[in-house]
């Protein structure tokens, strides 16, 4: 089981809001922040996958909030989020009979392309969250362009816990 209540903040939001809950200063170490890039599609992916590999990638990486290091879990997203799109497809194309099957007992059960379409949804809600999103994602992610910019310095200038002592 994960742990309960809401995902703990940053150490420079901590550090902004004058550290009110008193945390030891050893726990507020300074986060990783990758560089910002778009890695390269893996050649696994086709069709609505790398559709959405390309329009999603190029917001994430505008927005700060994709590395090279995220290449499996955007494939991850990538792939279910194609799979959602052709169980989709399918059960348009069956029409009623797209979200229901018939047992050979003749009892009805939900068909397999809405199985798939479920569970693709699931997964992708996972991974939206990851990269923040969805509207209650966003607030949770930190962006690694923007890191050095909160603070007045550069890019690639991170703050170090002393700076906010003075």
């Amino acid at each position: 089981m994960g742990q309960r209540g809401p995902k703990p903040l940053p150490a420079n939001v901590h550090l902004l809001r004058g550290n009110p809950s008193k945390k030891p200063m050893a726990e507020l170490r300074d986060s990783v922040a990758p560089e910002v890039d778009l890695p390269s599609a893996p050649k696994h992916l086709s069709g609505e996958a790398l559709k959405e590999w390309r329009r999603i990638g190029k917001e994430l990486k505008m927005l700060g909030l994709v590395s090279r290091i995220d290449r499996a879990a955007l494939a991850m997203y990538c792939t279910a989020w194609g799979r959602y799109v052709d169980a989709e497809n399918r059960i348009a194309a069956l029409g009623e009979s797209g979200l229901v099957d018939v047992t050979p007992n003749g009892f009805m059960v939900q068909s397999a392309w809405l199985n798939v379409s479920n569970k693709a949804q699931e997964q992708c809600l996972k991974y939206l969250s990851e990269f923040g999103m969805t509207p209650s994602a966003r607030s949770r992610v930190t962006p690694s362009v923007l890191q050095g910019d909160l603070f007045g310095g550069t890019e690639h200038e991170k703050p170090t816990l002393g700076s906010f002592a003075k």
